[in-house]
This record gives structure tokens, sequence and C-alpha cells, in this order.
């Protein structure tokens, strides 16, 4: 069970916000009192898996960039949205009498929760934002075999490399670690304990001694009808 100390969770923390990484679709809206003026930038692309959208949509390149009607190429990787929104903002000033309005989504936001949960499986995230116990609730929660205190993070960093965390959920204060919330496309696993073990090694052995008893049968059948054709 969960330790019931108390913790401090607003001293000093900061609201978290999605980074945008290689790979995220963004979708892209730009508005302006001049929506003369806006127009060439709000091109539409059409959505994938039939997902819609009222901003253009753009696929961010393993170099964190983007490419931006009349703009060109923009760099956005590792910003947050409301940086990402500020920056786009700055660029586009110098086209418009009164500066544009740039809203930034990601549409792709994704984590996964495998293992020992009862319901695995990849899970949307429309608020762009979920930490471990939101995600394990989408997922059914653990089962009563699940390991509460040995769950693995798998991670991918913006340069490509993968990091496996271990997280302990019975602290009272994981909601401090930084790990609290999942970025888009983590996976979080949650490893089975000793006596989920012990069942499958009981289940693949009763399973093998079935398989070997049904196979000898038949073969002492075969023996027997091979002696009464004699």
């Amino acid at each position: 069970m969960m330790d019931s100390d108390t913790v401090n969770v607003s001293s000093g923390k900061v609201l978290y916000d999605a980074r945008i990484m290689p790979k995220d679709l963004l979708s892209i809206t730009v508005s302006s009192v001049d929506p003369a003026a806006a127009a060439p930038y709000n091109l539409e692309v059409p959505m994938v898996e039939g997902q819609s959208s009222s901003g253009s949509t753009y696929l961010v390149d393993n170099d964190g960039n983007i490419l931006f009607p009349v703009l060109g190429m923009l760099h956005l990787g590792g910003l947050t949205k409301p940086e990402a929104e500020k920056y786009i903002v700055e660029r586009l000033k110098p086209s418009f009498k009164e500066p544009p309005i740039v809203n930034v989504r990601l549409v792709n936001y994704k984590v996964s929760v495998l293992g020992e949960v009862a319901r695995p499986g990849t899970f949307t995230v429309a608020n762009e934002k979920i930490n471990l116990f939101e995600a394990l609730a989408l997922a059914g929660d653990m089962t009563i075999y699940g390991k509460r205190d040995n769950v693995k993070l798998l991670r991918e960093d913006n340069e490509g490399a993968k990091n496996i965390i271990t997280l302990d959920l019975n602290r009272s204060d994981i909601v401090n670690s930084p790990y609290f919330y999942m970025q888009q496309n983590d996976v979080l696993y949650v490893e089975p304990n000793k006596a989920k073990a012990k069942n499958a090694d009981v289940g693949q052995s009763t399973s093998l001694w079935i398989s070997f008893t049904s196979a000898f049968i038949s073969l002492a059948n075969l023996v027997v009808t091979i002696v009464r054709l004699k």
C-alpha cells in the first residue's frame, strides 16, 4: 500500500507542459483581426487516422523542424506549447498590423501501458497531460499480480536515446518525481510479482506434463493396435 506521509507538492513546482519531440504531429492555427492576412498560414493538410483539425498539421522531423507556409523551416523541437506559440508569433509579427494569435496542439499525444494491468494498450491523451496514476486508470489499474514498487517507464528523448526508469508507486513522494507526468510516446510496464511468475511456471509444467502424457497414451494405443493386427 502507498505510505500515508503528507507531501508538499506546491512549493516551487512548475506546471507540466509537454515538449515537442521528433515525429510529433502538430496542429497549428493562425488567427488575426484580418483573416486575409492569416489565410496563407492556414493551409489545410489532411489529418491521419481520420482525425480532424481546424488548423494546418505538420510532422516534426528528426531534427525537430517543421516546414511552415511562407516562413519556411521552423525549429520547434524541445519547445513547450507556449514557447512554440510565442516563437511563431514573433516570426509572424512583421507581416501583420496587429500581432496574430497562434494556437499549437499536439495531435498524436499517446502513451502505452503494458504488463499486469486490466486493459493493456495505447491511449490518446486529448489534453496533452497525463500522470502515472491517470495512465494506469485508463488501463483499468494494475491486476493483483502487479508490482507497484518496480514499475518500468520507457522513455525516448529528443536525441533518440531510450531510457528505462524504475519507479516505486508505493512512495507518496512519487508526485514530486520528474517522471510523475508522462511524455508523449512513453511506455509504462507493470512487472508481475513472484506469485504470478510461480503460477506461470506451474502452468507451463502442467501443460508439458499433459502433453507428455497425451503423447505417451497415443503411443501406447498405437502399439496395442499393431499387436492386435499381427
